[in-house]
């Protein structure tokens, strides 16, 4: 279990510079196979999988251990996390209740399930039980990253900035320090201060908590890429932040395992105007849609379009950039991520529709996200374009009071 453990910490890290660690931790677990138990058999067969390039396969089987052996917390964590990369957002909550029967407080590590559960619950729109089963996680382990990280998602959903801001920074001592998802936790942190308006912060946030330095992790290199594509929504100058990330992207050449990443390094390339670089990620997601595995219908369905649409994007050829990314909306949950991360590309579509005059397309873009959330300061600075762009002066002058109304 050891040899399987090791090689599924490097399958969830989803980047190809851990294959080869993953196949050298799953060859030593095959040599002991034959004192394996049934149990150890099939996570070794959801490892087989997923180096196979069966994401879901590698799922499905780890499933199959927990209906057995429910306080199997590596099988848990392990199908949690690939359930998080193949966007099935109804297992990320069902998963984990199936095993909350036998479960309780008087079994280590029941925090962390509740953790678990928590994002699972928030992902579906279990807004109110999501935050519960949060801070119930964190009442009995308060160093878990990830039940911190389910009630942000939570406040982010509800547009709860002020409350985020507060949540993520009394509590920093006990998820920041020594902790790898820490840069994750940071970016939601960035994303309150950007929808309030305070773009320097989000900066300084990149500059000394998301992206301080070199790293090699893909992981890292995905908030860092989104959130100065964000910036850049927003006509902020990053300065030579975009040619110091692509050039790590670059050198990383995470082309065609994992669409997902391959979006985030297509947004890096475009922020850097590395044309070169951009058309080489179009043509390794081509090869991986014509390929097999999970990660082809990734490529297909969602990560070529959208590629396509940053590259156009970039061109400043908006008409075509709404044109692909109006249809992948309703279906981006298949190359994984959580709304979250996703609703980049929801702001993309909305900022190409205004470049290209497309006002009553933006206006109904932009009325779903002040529906959603009436809070957020950026949403309504937004619907003051979109109106004024859409000819309805009353509409503009209703969002500019409502942006005044909740502008910190």
């Amino acid at each position: 279990m050891a040899h399987c453990f090791r090689a599924g910490m490097m399958a969830v890290a989803t980047e190809r510079a851990a294959e080869a660690e993953l196949k050298a931790s799953l060859a030593r677990a095959e040599a002991l196979a034959d004192r394996a138990d049934e149990r150890e058999r099939g996570h070794i067969a959801a490892l087989h999988a997923w180096a196979d390039g069966d994401f879901a396969g590698a799922n499905a089987r780890w499933g199959a251990v927990l209906i057995d052996h429910p306080h199997d917390i590596v099988a848990l964590q392990l199908a949690h996390l690939g359930d998080f990369y193949l966007g099935q957002s109804s297992l990320l909550r069902d998963r984990v209740a199936r095993l909350l029967p036998d479960w309780s407080e008087d079994i280590p590590g029941f925090g962390y399930v509740l953790g678990m559960h928590a994002f699972g619950l928030e992902e579906m729109g279990d807004y109110g039980r999501a935050e519960a089963s949060g801070r119930r996680a964190l009442e009995l382990n308060p160093h878990d990253p990830w039940a911190v990280h389910a009630v942000a998602h939570v406040m982010e959903m509800h547009g709860r900035l002020d409350d985020g801001v507060t949540w993520m920074t009394s509590r920093a001592d006990d998820w920041a320090p020594e902790n790898m998802f820490a840069y994750h936790n940071w970016w939601h942190l960035a994303l309150y201060h950007l929808d309030l308006g305070q773009t320097e912060r989000a900066l300084e946030l990149y500059d000394t908590r998301i992206h301080p330095g070199t790293t090699d992790v893909a992981l890292e290199l995905l908030d860092a890429s989104s959130l100065l594509w964000r910036l850049a929504l927003r006509d902020v100058d990053v300065g030579a932040r975009w040619g110091d990330l692509a050039d790590t992207w670059e050198r990383l050449d995470e082309r065609a395992y994992y669409a997902f990443n391959d979006v985030h390094a297509m947004m890096s390339f475009v922020g850097a105007g590395r044309s070169g670089a951009a058309a080489k990620a179009i043509d390794s997601l081509e090869r991986a849609a014509a390929e097999g595995g999970t990660n082809a219908m990734m490529a297909r369905d969602v990560g070529l379009p959208v590629a396509r649409a940053l590259q156009a994007f970039g061109a400043g050829d908006y008409a075509t950039t709404v044109s692909l990314l109006m249809p992948v909306r309703q279906i981006a949950h298949r190359f994984g991520g959580s709304h979250a991360q996703r609703d980049i590309l929801s702001l993309t579509l909305i900022e190409a529709a205004l470049r290209d005059g497309q006002g009553r397309l933006a206006r109904a873009l932009v009325a779903e996200r002040t529906d959603l959330k009436p809070t957020v300061p950026f949403n309504w600075s937004l619907a003051a374009r979109a109106w004024d762009l859409a000819g309805d002066k009353a509409g503009a002058e209703e969002a500019r009071r409502r942006l005044a109304a909740v502008a910190p």
